[in-house]
């Protein structure tokens, strides 16, 4: 059924994510389909570059990929069919990216009950449900 399912995970906020990581899981193991974890790091403004220490881009990568090949290694699928990624840039757009590049055929995301703010200014998960060109399961957290 599901040949690639991506699942978008802030690694900033991993409970609300697990709900959407086990949905992923539940619908891999049923089709013997490949589970691919993709965390998008925000982009620091200009600005601020010239007060971070030299090496700070190379280190927030390379936590970042430590931190999401830990949550990798903790998925019950095997090895060979659990991969992630990190990249760099808007979350929406390099979810979608990311969907296209994979030829994802499920995008599962976890979200948050909705909040006036959210409703108003719209969030990542509704971007990705309205732009996605393939199917987008969304699973609330709480």
């Amino acid at each position: 059924m599901f040949k690639t399912i991506l699942v978008p995970v802030e690694l900033g906020d991993v409970e609300a994510a697990q709900p959407a990581i086990d949905k992923a899981v539940e619908l891999a193991n049923g089709s013997g389909g490949s589970l691919r974890l993709i965390y998008v790091r925000a982009i620091v403004p200009v600005t601020y570059m010239e007060f971070m220490p030299p090496a700070f881009d190379e280190e927030q990568q390379g936590q970042a990929e430590a931190k999401l090949a830990q949550i990798a290694a903790g998925i019950a699928l095997p090895a060979e069919r659990v991969s992630a990624v990190v990249r760099l840039g808007s979350v929406y757009a390099e979810v979608l990216d990311e969907a296209e590049k994979t030829g994802a055929d499920l995008i599962v995301v976890g979200s948050h009950r909705p909040t006036m703010a959210t409703y108003l200014l719209g969030s990542n998960a509704s971007t990705i449900v309205r732009h996605a060109r393939c199917s987008v399961l969304v699973v609330r957290a709480g």
